[in-house]
């Protein structure tokens, strides 16, 4: 009976051993509560996006010519009409001041034979007065009469010829014109294309030549930024928005949409896009940008407060979590019905409640439903 014993004690603790050494061991996750919150459904631009100025203009003589007058140098504020550029032009102003001699000219010309031509037409009419007397003969009123109206006629040639003289001044002024650069509006110089005395050429049609100089008003910007074609339908203009820029990592700038474009772009060995132009709400955020920044834009497309929400990096696919039974240390699979959601959060309208905890670390070797595991503590915000 002493050896049965004996052969029972060893059998129950050689069991035992191969109990220990093959039981399941917990496999340590990291679980996050279920909470309530604000969750928003968002769309974002697919490639960077752009500061943008309202006013933009890239300036170029209509014609070419020598540049004998720069005013103005890069980052210079204008004001509207201010002269920028002017190109050489001493043959034009040298026809203008010609053609305004010749004004003065015909205008003297004028005053001579239209005041014979009044006298012409007084004349004519005393001669009128002394036939119906009788004092004189009908030949000599016709010629009176004749004389007049030649005088009359020369005075409206003379006048005329004033008229061309004048149009003559303003095509040479507008001809002179044409090389001279004034600014179109208030605005900042952002670049200028040539120095003084080198030539400056009018870029051809066809043919891409840099502007003489670029002119930004930087009182109103924007934003642009390419959406994906497919989350075109949602967007449209007056929808709430936020705007990051990587000159100002951490902030977010409020805005709303502006424009939606009403076409798509197809570039080549990239996605067809969608650009939307997206207004500052804040005036003052506008002086700390530059034309040119890189930019991001999240559209805001619909927001709940205070729902159930879940990460959404912890939804299996399908809409599915792993519940952590802190009863059994198991984890039990529960299927979730969603509604708005993003890439942080996803709003949870049935199947698990606040308080639940769910697993994070969904990578990790061996977490399924019905695993052992045990809690990790870690800190997520809700």
């Amino acid at each position: 009976m002493r050896r049965i014993l004996i052969a029972l004690i060893v059998i129950a603790l050689g069991g035992s051993a191969v109990w220990w050494l093959t039981r399941p061991k917990a496999i340590a996750v990291t679980l996050t509560e279920i909470g309530r919150g604000k969750v928003e459904s968002s769309v974002a631009n697919t490639r960077a996006g752009t500061v943008e100025a309202c006013q933009r203009t890239k300036l170029s003589p209509i014609m070419g010519g020598r540049i004998v007058y720069l005013g103005v140098k890069e980052g210079d504020h204008v004001t509207k009409g201010q002269v920028l550029m002017r190109l050489w032009n001493d043959d034009q102003r040298a026809q203008t001041g010609v053609a305004q001699k010749q004004v003065e000219t015909a205008g003297k010309h004028v005053s001579e034979i239209c005041a014979t031509a009044e006298n012409a037409q007084r004349e004519a009419d005393r001669t009128t007065r002394l036939r119906a007397k009788g004092f004189i003969s009908e030949g000599a009123e016709d010629k009176a009469r004749s004389e007049a109206d030649s005088r009359k006629a020369a005075c409206a040639a003379a006048r005329a010829e004033v008229s061309q003289a004048s149009a003559q001044v303003n095509l040479n002024t507008v001809q002179q014109n044409r090389t001279v650069l004034t600014a179109p509006f208030d605005g900042v110089v952002a670049e200028i294309v040539g120095e003084l005395g080198e030539y400056a050429t009018p870029s051809p049609p066809g043919v891409a030549t840099p502007p003489a100089i670029d002119l930004i008003d930087p009182t109103c910007l924007y934003i642009t930024a390419p959406m994906d074609e497919v989350d075109a339908p949602k967007m449209k203009t007056g929808q709430t928005a936020r705007i990051t820029l990587d000159a100002f990592h951490g902030q977010v700038f409020p805005a709303h949409v502006r424009r939606v474009a009403p076409y798509v772009q197809a570039v080549e060995k990239q996605a067809r896009t969608v650009d939307v132009e997206a207004n500052f709400d804040r005036p003052e955020d506008i002086p700390r940008m530059l034309v040119g920044y890189s930019a991001d834009v999240e559209i805001i497309l619909d927001s709940r407060d205070n729902v159930l929400r879940v990460p959404t990096s912890a939804l299996l696919e399908g809409g599915r979590v792993l519940r952590y039974d802190p009863a059994t240390g198991k984890l039990e699979e529960r299927q979730l019905k969603t509604g708005v959601a993003n890439w942080e959060y996803t709003e949870v309208l049935d199947g698990i409640k606040a308080g639940d905890r769910i697993v994070m670390s969904l990578e990790r070797e061996g977490v399924k439903a019905g695993a052992l595991v045990k809690p990790e503590e870690k800190n997520v915000p809700k």
